[in-house]
């Protein structure tokens, strides 16, 4: 069942008690293990590609601010989509090359969202997926992998029914996304399960350990947006 947006952003409704910000032991986390990451890659001390590890630690930022409610999500989530476009173009998987290019879009937009998209252009709470939403989904995500399939079988994609299920679901769960919708969790769970075995298939290592972290990470962003939805509802 739906709950309006207005219901988390009533004027005389509790603060949030968990603020979007990143502790500094967080911060050190993310740029050790990015920083450890990256010499790898550049010391040839592994055979991952440097592209590859440049995805891989923007990518792993990016999402963990995202479960955080970090704005820095966006500025980093453009600079992802930007490797990604170079890594799945030398892979062959051009669904999700020409996602990227979308997700750039999606991301200005979610950018901008996140800070004016809320009542009198204030920033965006977290809110429900509406009824509307959902039934644009529904239609929606069969007809657009069937429509994908088609075109990358004409242009002999690497794995057309995979490659275009998993970006119509991306597609879906960054408009919920960009709209701040608890439900996303629920699609980026499902697409990351499809694609850690699609990536291994793909010779791409390091990426599908990537989405197997993603994985992870939606788990414990859908926990998290779950308890500031409850703490942001009005008391009975």
């Amino acid at each position: 069942m739906s709950v309006p947006e207005s219901q988390f952003t009533q004027p005389d409704s509790p603060a949030p008690k968990r603020q979007p910000r990143l502790s500094l032991a967080e911060w050190i986390a993310l740029l050790a293990a990015s920083a450890l990451v990256l010499a790898l890659s550049y010391g040839s001390w592994w055979s991952i590609a440097v592209s590859e590890a440049w995805a891989f630690v923007t990518g792993g930022v990016c999402v963990w601010l995202v479960v955080r409610e970090h704005i820095w999500n966006w500025p980093i989530g453009l600079l992802n989509n930007a490797v990604f476009f170079i890594v799945f173009l030398h892979s062959r998987l051009f669904a999700d090359m020409g996602l990227q290019v979308v997700y750039f879009a999606l991301g200005l937009y979610g950018w901008f969202a996140w800070l004016h998209g809320g009542q009198n252009r204030t920033a965006l709470t977290i809110t429900r997926t509406t009824r509307r939403e959902w039934l644009i989904l529904l239609i929606s995500i069969p007809l657009g992998t069937w429509i994908f399939r088609e075109i990358l079988i004409a242009v002999s994609g690497a794995a057309p029914f995979w490659d275009a299920f998993t970006t119509v679901l991306s597609l879906a769960a960054q408009y919920l996304l960009c709209r701040k919708r608890l439900e996303n969790w629920f699609l980026w769970i499902v697409t990351d399960i499809i694609y850690v075995p699609l990536y291994l298939s793909r010779d791409l290592p390091l990426t599908a350990v990537l989405y197997a972290v993603f994985l992870v990470m939606c788990l414990i962003g859908l926990r998290e947006w779950r308890r500031t939805v409850a703490d942001r509802a009005p008391q009975p």
